[in-house]
């Protein structure tokens, strides 16, 4: 079988067998790479605050023998904003996005998507093909990422123009470089007038949301890869429990050296622990 992409744009029409008519979809924005064969596409689900930008130089590497869609996550990037952010609603947008492109795609997802995806897995599962979920398990979460939120908030943006001004007044806020550097990614300089692409807002308000777990009812069967940094706290052997009631077929596997930002921290180790797991798929 052949999976032919769906055309460039934001505005899909799908038929719902709910109503009995043609319906207009609002698509997540997502960048392609590679080109499309006889095995489904690779869709890939960013964490908090990120975009699909992020994921360019791992999507090379994982684009050989199939075209890879990595997706801006609704209020992120050039993604839609809306006032809802929770899982069921992030699953919906990646089932529309896979809809559209043929029906069935492997997917990765890595922190908050991480999550998305395996909702998606949970509510859709003839949509998933094989899922590869990075850092982060099926449960609740206390940390929070407010602070993060209230330094974005309080950064004063007029008169910003470069990334190194940015990291100097966002210094007084976050003391890490690596994280100033991620955030900065999703920061607009020149736009007119300087803007994040992140709905600071709609994210603050679905906080506990995002750092929570739904309950849901059934499991997804196929297969599935927990691919951990051996230096996060995010996912742990208690998890183990709570993973196997919804995944029964889940594998694990961890990265030495890495931490929650596994596929930045080793991105040739992960690629190719990525890699091998699909592969394993195409085989069949």
């Amino acid at each position: 079988m052949t999976y032919a992409p769906a055309p460039s744009g934001t505005v899909s029409l799908r038929w719902s067998a709910t109503t009995g008519r043609v319906i207009t979809a609002v698509m997540l924005n997502l960048v392609r790479t590679g080109t499309t064969g006889r095995h489904p596409p690779l869709v890939i689900a960013h964490g908090l605050f990120g975009s699909a930008r992020n994921w360019g130089a791992i999507a090379k590497r994982l684009a050989t023998g199939r075209q890879v869609l990595a997706v801006d996550m609704r209020n992120h990037g050039l993604s839609f904003r809306s006032e809802r952010h929770d899982y069921p609603a992030m699953a919906g947008d990646l089932a529309e996005v896979i809809d559209a492109e043929g029906g069935q795609a492997d997917v990765l997802g890595h922190s908050m998507g991480g999550k998305a995806a395996m909702m998606l897995a949970l509510t859709h599962p003839d949509a998933v093909r094989r899922l590869i979920v990075a850092d982060i398990a099926p449960v609740p979460y206390t940390h929070s990422h407010e602070g993060h939120i209230e330094a974005m908030r309080a950064l004063r943006l007029d008169g910003l123009r470069t990334r190194a001004q940015a990291d100097e007044a966002l210094a007084a806020h976050i003391d890490s470089p690596e994280i100033r550097s991620f955030l900065l990614q999703s920061l607009d300089l020149q736009a007119d007038p300087p803007h994040w692409r992140i709905n600071l807002e709609a994210l603050a308000r679905q906080m506990d949301k995002i750092t929570g777990w739904p309950e849901v009812e059934g499991r997804f069967d196929g297969p599935l890869l927990f691919l951990s940094g051996a230096e996060s706290d995010y996912l742990r052997d208690k998890h183990r429990p709570a993973i196997k009631a919804l995944f029964p077929n889940a594998r694990f596997a961890k990265l030495l050296g890495a931490g929650h930002w596994l596929h930045a921290e080793k991105p040739a180790d992960f690629a190719t622990t990525v890699r091998t797991f699909l592969d394993a798929g195409d085989e069949r």
